[in-house]
């Protein structure tokens, strides 16, 4: 047992420590700026291994040219490319909530000490003039008057008998202010619990989702898939052309049944399966009929144009089946009228750094209602309309609500702190009608302007006989 003591009591000593838990902070502070300045990858990472495959790739082809595989590898191997969802992240807020969580425990019995253990008699030298915060009064007033004072202002009073038959008084207001501060701790730790929560099991990503196409949530083949669909967007514009609104009629799926529908806009989201579908963004999109020679339809539907490329919208495309894929960029022709530029393209191997080596099979383009037939492929490409895609953003918060519970016992907390703060009085009347007294109130109050209107009530309330 004194083997364990030792170890006990010098982890138990450094949880209670105000110096660990700064550098507790600086420790997670740090985290969150190497969080915000390091690329992160997206919560669509983390569906399955192939969808962090395919992200990490993206990351290492923008990170590996100026910083080299091996602080690459470094980086990935840390966790720093997933630095809120990280294990030891993770771990830092779990550690920072144990922390406050015992030192809220070994300052409880002094707090509830200080709130509830109160000596009413008082040594004489407590009462001496020369300090802070006294006062004496001649005469004039008998024990029920200082007492009735002290109610009216407020105050819990008790009364003892003291040595020299001197008489004690003590009122006490909001005794149990201090107290209070537990529940401010409880919040804080609350908002740590659900960040934890949240950075561990929480997920976010986002769903480029073309009108009438349906897309998963999660992975193909889980349980209960939830999946999306559009079924309709809208973005009207002003009389000066711009944009005044836009909205996406946004249906939710589980397993194929329809689970909840609404016309969501930014600041309007849909909760629905543990979900949050909110609307972030729009943008065009082309819907194509891309067909072999032999008639076979390899691809019917809405393609997303999510970048830009020379200002002008741009998109990719890999064709279901196929080792060709389109890149495509929409433009206008000379009379103005929208046409679609296409570019093919065919993956025949990898550079020296395992990146892609791609050749142009094809350069062509249409017009809405149009087919391009390519010569040097058998493919068959038509522009059957324009159309648009809306940008949902889709968040899985399991913390949200501890969120708000917490958010509500920090306020309870802090408004019962600071507004309801401690006041005591200790009186101590002679037998010879001197009254002394001594006012004590905690850093919020204005003990002077307080002190002087008891002053004043008992003054006013002296006895001429």
């Amino acid at each position: 047992m004194t083997v364990l003591a030792r170890p006990g009591r010098a982890i138990y000593g450094l949880l209670t420590s105000v110096r660990f838990a700064v550098v507790q902070i600086i420790a997670i502070a740090l985290a969150g700026v190497v969080g915000i300045v390091v690329p992160q990858l997206p919560g669509v990472a983390f569906r399955a291994p192939a969808d962090y495959a395919a992200q990490m790739a993206i990351l290492r082809a923008r990170l590996e040219p100026a910083l080299g595989t091996p602080p690459t590898d470094l980086f990935e191997a840390l966790g720093l490319f997933r630095v809120f969802s990280a294990g030891w992240f993770t771990a830092l807020l779990a550690l920072l909530a144990v922390s406050i969580v015992v030192c809220t425990l070994d300052r409880t019995p002094r707090l509830w000490r200080s709130a509830r253990d109160v000596r009413v008699v008082q040594p004489d030298a407590f009462f001496d003039p020369a300090l802070p915060d006294r006062a004496v009064i001649a005469g004039g007033l008998h024990a029920e008057d200082v007492h009735a004072a002290l109610r009216r202002a407020g105050f819990r009073v008790r009364e003892d008998e003291g040595p020299g038959g001197a008489r004690f008084l003590y009122g006490d207001r909001h005794q149990n202010a201090k107290l209070f501060t537990l529940i401010s701790h409880a919040g804080l730790v609350g908002f740590i619990l659900a960040a934890a929560i949240t950075s561990r099991f929480g997920f976010e990503t986002g769903i480029l989702l073309p009108e009438g196409q349906a897309l998963p949530v999660e992975s193909i083949g889980s349980a209960g898939l939830v999946s999306v669909k559009s079924l309709g967007f809208a973005a009207p514009r002003d009389a000066n052309g711009r944009f005044t609104d836009f909205t996406t009629d946004l249906a939710v799926y589980r397993d194929g049944a329809e689970i909840a529908r609404k016309v969501i806009r930014v600041n309007d989201p849909l909760a629905a399966a543990g979900y949050t579908f909110h609307q972030n963004f729009f943008g065009p999109a082309v819907d194509l009929a891309i067909r072999d020679g032999a008639g076979r339809l390899l691809w019917a539907g809405p393609i997303p144009l999510d970048e830009v490329n020379a200002g002008r919208p741009y998109g990719r495309f890999a064709i279901p089946g196929r080792e060709e894929g389109l890149e495509m960029l929409l433009g206008e022709d000379a009379a103005g009228a929208t046409s679609l530029a296409v570019v093919g393209y065919r993956i025949v191997g990898e550079d020296a750094d395992g990146g892609p080596l791609v050749e142009t099979v094809f350069v062509g383009g249409a017009a809405p209602g149009q087919t391009y037939v390519v010569e040097t492929s058998d493919l068959r490409i038509t522009f059957e309309k324009m159309s648009a895609f809306s940008g949902v953003i889709v968040k899985r918060d399991p913390g949200a609500s501890i969120v708000w519970g917490s958010f509500l016992l920090l306020i309870v907390g802090l408004s019962l702190t600071f507004y309801f703060p401690r006041r005591r009085t200790w009186a101590r009347l002679a037998p010879s009608g001197e009254l002394r007294l001594v006012a004590r109130a905690d850093r919020s109050v204005d003990l002077r302007r307080e002190f002087g209107r008891l002053l004043e009530d008992l003054v006013a309330h002296r006895r001429t006989t």
